[in-house]
């Protein structure tokens, strides 16, 4: 990445940006700057790609980042797609509700397609599938993830001992004086 830039290219008329393996707080004004300069080549009511395909780590400035561009595409009438095809970045847009917000694509033939079937906007008509995963859940069986999290939830009252003021686990005839 020469210059702190992240690399924007057209494909197939549609702007992608090229994101480096890290995205955090030192580049992400850089991020923003591309994602703007794509917006801009897409005229405002198109479709955005941002490539995270070469992305180990994003923290949470990135994820502000994309959420901030995607809000700004969507009050345009366009959208932003991500192309996550590893499960290390994908985990903290999973953990974090992001892979629910952006659609997201395993790769950028299947975001392109994506496009393709849904318009010029990348949204999709009342009857096509919004969100298109090659998976129904990539993060299934990962430890730590949210559904895993909230199956093993144990209930709030469950392993609590009694206390002093639980009257009702005291021995008959005991008044706790």
């Amino acid at each position: 990445m020469q210059d702190g830039r992240f690399p924007v290219e057209m494909v197939d008329g549609v702007p992608v940006v090229a994101a480096p393996e890290e995205i955090d707080i030192t580049n992400a004004p850089d991020l923003r700057s591309a994602l703007l300069e794509a917006a801009a080549a897409a005229n405002g009511h198109g479709t955005v790609v941002a490539d995270l395909s070469r992305t180990q780590f994003c923290d949470s400035s990135g994820l502000h980042t994309l959420l901030a561009a995607h809000k700004r595409a969507t009050a345009a009438g366009g959208d932003v797609l991500l192309v996550l095809p590893g499960h290390d970045v994908l985990r903290v847009f999973t953990i974090t509700g992001v892979d629910q917000i952006i659609p997201n694509f395993t790769s950028l033939e299947t975001a392109l397609a994506h496009r393709s079937a849904c318009g010029s906007n990348g949204r999709a008509g009342p009857t096509a599938e919004r969100f298109v995963r090659l998976s129904a859940s990539p993060m299934a069986g990962l430890k730590g993830s949210r559904a895993q999290a909230e199956s093993t939830k144990e209930p709030a009252d469950r392993g609590r001992a009694a206390g002093p003021s639980d009257v009702s686990a005291r021995p008959p005839g005991n008044t706790g004086s």
